[in-house]
């Protein structure tokens, strides 16, 4: 059974991430803070060539993002 979780670029991730509310605070080489602006609550998204599926799923998790939401952006 293979997994739901994508392997995809920060930017794609990120661009899904910023319909879901979430705006970037700052960066510090290559990991990005951002907040969600309804919880305020702060995300890291590691700045990679590729970001793994296990460290998406963790970010989705954190977040309170469903992965079948965050799917329909892709």
């Amino acid at each position: 059974m293979s997994s739901k979780y994508p392997v995809l670029p920060p930017q794609k991730i990120i661009s899904i991430l910023s319909q879901f509310g979430f705006e970037k605070v700052s960066q510090k080489g290559s990991h990005a803070k951002y907040k969600n602006r309804i919880t305020n609550s702060i995300y890291i998204i590691p700045m990679h060539k590729e970001v793994a599926k296990g460290t998406l799923k963790s970010i989705l998790e954190q977040a309170d993002v469903d992965i079948d939401d965050f799917l329909k952006f892709i």
